[in-house]
């Protein structure tokens, strides 16, 4: 199995293509010859990066400034890209919020719920019928570790990333035998390959650097993982032995532990 070969005519969509994994996948995919759709709030970043891309790959990328957030701006995405021909699609973008449940700030939390589960619910379902009609797909939701338990302190992301995983894991088995792949991208911590020691968190200076994962490394074995047709991926070496973790130490001995550590970075 294979990914989807690249066309003049087919795009690859990457949400959350201004920075991070959605930014080093998109370098990734056009390095491999496929045509974008680069989709993000900050419409000047994007417009570089698509530069960068198209000069140095010779390939197209097109830019969407969307707030995927936002219903109406989302709506207008989707319209678009069902009449589109989506080969590939990552859905990237994503925030989170830390600290008690009832003291958030109530708007960012249904932006959160918005970003992190709605649109990827609704663009997954924009480009599946073509991808299945076509017989030839694949689709990549980044979930979290973060979604295979409870954390106290960072409730409504663990909200948005277990429905994340669970639907992604299940379409993976229902699209079996149509051509059309999906997996799940589960990461733990990802960051620059280096951070400059005053922007260091605590997180940074006390985990070795050897075990975190780069976002550079993260798309690789993300595509590698996409190109096998495999369900989830989950990249790099620590967070694999979080994935482990989280799934099999008891939720009522674990939960205390990471939500009184999420409940320091929301101070």
């Amino acid at each position: 199995m294979t990914l989807p070969a690249p066309t003049m005519n087919a795009r690859a969509v990457v949400t959350g293509a201004s920075q991070g994994i959605g930014r080093a996948i998109a370098r990734d995919l056009a390095a491999m010859g496929y045509n974008l759709i680069l989709v993000a709030r900050r419409e000047e970043i994007l417009k570089e990066l698509a530069d960068e891309l198209e000069k140095k790959h010779a390939i197209v990328a097109e830019v969407r400034a969307c707030d995927l957030a936002d219903e109406t701006a989302r709506a207008a995405l989707i319209e678009e890209l069902q009449g589109r021909e989506i080969n590939i699609l990552i859905s990237s973008a994503g925030i989170a919020s830390f600290g008690p449940f009832l003291k958030q700030d109530w708007g960012y939390e249904t932006k959160q719920f918005s970003l992190n589960a709605t649109a990827v619910f609704e663009l997954t379902h924009a480009v599946l019928p073509g991808m299945v009609a076509r017989g030839t797909g694949a689709i990549c939701n980044v979930g979290s570790v973060a979604g295979n338990g409870p954390i106290p302190n960072n409730a409504t992301y663990v909200f948005t990333k277990a429905g994340v995983n669970a639907f992604t894991e299940a379409l993976h088995y229902e699209l079996k035998g149509t051509g059309v792949t999906c997996t799940l991208l589960a990461p733990g911590p990802v960051r620059e390959a280096e951070i400059p020691a005053e922007e260091q968190s605590i997180v940074d200076k006390v985990v070795p650097d050897f075990l975190w994962t780069t976002y550079e490394s993260c798309s690789r074995e993300t595509l590698e993982a996409m190109a096998a047709g495999k369900r989830r991926v989950v990249p790099g070496p620590l967070s694999k032995a979080m994935n482990v973790v989280s799934q099999f130490a008891p939720t009522g001995l674990l939960a205390p532990v990471m939500g009184a550590f999420y409940k320091k970075m929301g101070e």
